[in-house]
């Protein structure tokens, strides 16, 4: 699962992605948030972002289910130009919504009565 997962160990410099890749990258994560939404109910919260890290830029994927706690994926792109593929996107959506999804059902787990027998 993706749950609060970081992806990519190495990292670049902060200066290295020019302004088309850092667009290009937003473009990937804006992606990726957007199929997990479609996958999701309203009442979950999905957003994105891109920083700059120590170790250069950190993208990050985030959803907040109705209850139980966040649930992340973080990508720290090991080359400038990388991007996220369709596959790669898709698997992270995927992974995302069942890892909020499951955080509800833990969260609830206990907490509401069975409605027939």
């Amino acid at each position: 699962m993706y749950g609060n997962t970081s992806f990519g160990d190495e990292g670049l410099d902060p200066e290295t992605l020019t302004a088309d890749q850092r667009r290009q990258l937003e473009r990937d994560l804006s992606l990726v948030a957007q199929h997990t939404r479609k996958l999701l109910p309203a009442e979950f919260v999905v957003g994105s972002d891109l920083t700059e890290g120590s170790d250069g830029p950190e993208a990050t994927v985030a959803v907040r289910p109705p209850v139980g706690p966040v649930v992340s994926a973080g990508y720290t792109p090991e080359e400038a130009d990388a991007t996220i593929t369709e596959d790669e996107r898709t698997d992270l959506a995927q992974g995302l919504a069942a890892s909020a999804a499951l955080q509800v059902k833990q969260a609830l787990s206990g907490s509401t009565s069975p409605t027939a027998r």
